[in-house]
């Protein structure tokens, strides 16, 4: 089974190559969601992350809002620490579980969609890695029409992210999401042919 890496900095894309995808039939693990269902209501973060930090837990589940209003609050990276530290573990054991599932199931390809993949590191390792990219100018116009979303926030993600041409670098493939759903799965369409044909696996990251 090839383990195939998704990823992309803010704004690039992403969500709608992942929902290319599963219109394709390919199994993705999205890291996302888990940490949505960790957080959520008899999550098994839910424990952990209310006693590192009190006050974000209402009604049996995290206040994502409050609980990031307090990481990003500061200018260290000490409180993200501490919350990747209670994160990090129960992902990596769900996405084990996940990739043994779809093992049984004898799927040839599956898709590991992880936003900060080259930023963080997971317990996978990745045949190959896939990045979404688009044009500085696209991905500002992206993010700032996000409820919510500032100049000032979005420079400060930026700021967090490796640079969207380093991870062009790094990774096996690029798919362009700056013209619409049909170039971007004609895109992700080849760039899976491509990578499927390698016969070589490599583990961990570039």
């Amino acid at each position: 089974m090839r383990i195939i890496g998704l990823t992309g900095s803010i704004g690039m894309g992403k969500s709608t190559a992942v929902h290319l995808l599963r219109g394709m039939r390919v199994p993705v693990h999205d890291a996302d969601a888990a940490v949505h269902r960790l957080l959520g209501p008899g999550g098994s973060a839910v424990r952990a992350v209310g006693l590192a930090f009190p006050g974000v837990v209402r009604n049996g589940a995290v206040d994502r809002m409050k609980l990031g209003a307090k990481v990003f609050a500061s200018s260290g990276r000490e409180l993200l620490a501490r919350l990747e530290a209670i994160l990090h573990p129960l992902i990596g054991r769900e996405t084990q579980r996940w990739l043994a599932r779809q093992a049984r199931r004898r799927a040839p390809l599956v898709v590991l969609d992880v936003p900060l993949l080259y930023e963080r590191t997971l317990p996978a390792s990745y045949d190959s890695v896939v990045v979404v990219s688009a044009s500085p100018m696209l991905q500002r116009q992206r993010v700032l029409r996000r409820p919510g979303m500032t100049a000032t926030k979005f420079a400060d993600i930026l700021a967090r992210q490796m640079p969207d041409s380093e991870k062009r670098r790094l990774a096996d493939a690029t798919v362009i999401s700056a013209l619409g759903y049909r170039a971007t799965g004609a895109g992700l369409r080849r760039a899976l042919r491509r990578l499927r044909r390698r016969r070589a696996w490599r583990p961990g990251y570039r």
